[in-house]
């Protein structure tokens, strides 16, 4: 059987992570800005070796940079009003968002769970910034990113 082995990502504060991965976040800065021509340049001025930047390199992504180009998927909370859920798809498509699929439970206790799959390529605001956002929209109980991809 030949299984595309899965990518597995995990979200870790950047003072806990080894020497070796925060000086390979900086040499992708220093290129990515233009601060150095090479490599080999930056990775002298970080301090560690090319085969140590070369190791991590693809492996390493700003979080924000993760989540553009990709689709992900919030768990919303929401009262069982008349226009509520109609609030939330205008927030989406203001701020950028393309709404994919829209999964709603029946209401219960006067709550109905929404499921929402956004892409989100051209939205004008971050991730962070989205759920801020959904949270302030009159009704809405409990925001919740369940899911990238």
């Amino acid at each position: 059987m030949n299984r595309k082995k899965e990518e597995l990502f995990y979200l870790v504060r950047a003072d806990i992570l080894p020497d070796a991965i925060l000086k390979t976040i900086e040499v992708k800065k220093m290129l990515q800005n233009q601060e150095v021509e090479t490599v080999n340049e930056a990775v002298k001025r970080v301090g560690i070796s090319r085969s140590a930047y070369y190791k991590y390199k693809d492996g390493i992504f700003p979080f924000n940079a993760m989540m553009k180009e990709k689709i992900v998927t919030i768990s919303l909370d929401l009262e069982h009003r008349s226009g509520i859920l109609s609030n939330m798809l205008s927030y989406i498509a203001k701020v950028g968002g393309n709404v994919l699929t829209i999964n709603q439970t029946i209401p219960l206790q006067d709550i109905a769970n929404i499921v929402v799959s956004i892409d989100t390529v051209s939205m004008k605001i971050g991730i962070s910034d989205l759920i801020d956002g959904l949270k302030e929209i009159e009704g809405v109980k409990k925001v919740q990113l369940i899911g990238r991809g």
